[in-house]
């Protein structure tokens, strides 16, 4: 045993932290990127870049975004688009929801129909019929 198991009075037990994917801000972005552009001696972006902790991919990229003009003002607003709603959808689901609910009550009554016909069968009683 080791002298922190004695201490604790077992065996140590570690907790890892879970990975979280860095976020970095546009003004971050900015510095590193103006940074990387003012380097003139060779090795200098590299040494910069393990300084930062960086890959040449953020770079690269960054300096993409700000060609794109990305780096210049706020940041872009994630998520999906707000769709804009179209009178005519809201009145096609209503007719549709209309239409099932009439097709329903058709067939209701056809079965109502069907069954007095089989009642008035088993009965042996004709079924009055409509005269026009």
């Amino acid at each position: 045993m080791s002298a922190l198991e004695q201490a604790l009075g077992g065996p140590a037990i570690e907790v890892v932290a879970k990975a979280t994917r860095r976020q970095f801000t546009v003004e971050y972005k900015r510095k590193i990127v103006r940074e990387a552009d003012g380097c003139k001696t060779p090795g200098a972006i590299g040494a910069l870049l393990r300084r930062e902790g960086l890959y040449s991919s953020h770079l690269t990229t960054w300096r993409t975004a700000r060609e794109r003009r990305e780096l210049a003002g706020a940041p872009k607003k994630r998520g999906p688009r707000r769709r804009v709603s179209d009178p005519r959808d809201k009145r096609i689901a209503d007719l549709g929801r209309e239409s099932t609910r009439w097709r329903k009550r058709a067939e209701r009554a056809e079965a109502l129909v069907e069954l007095q016909k089989q009642v008035a069968a088993l009965l042996g009683t004709p079924l009055a019929t409509e005269t026009s």
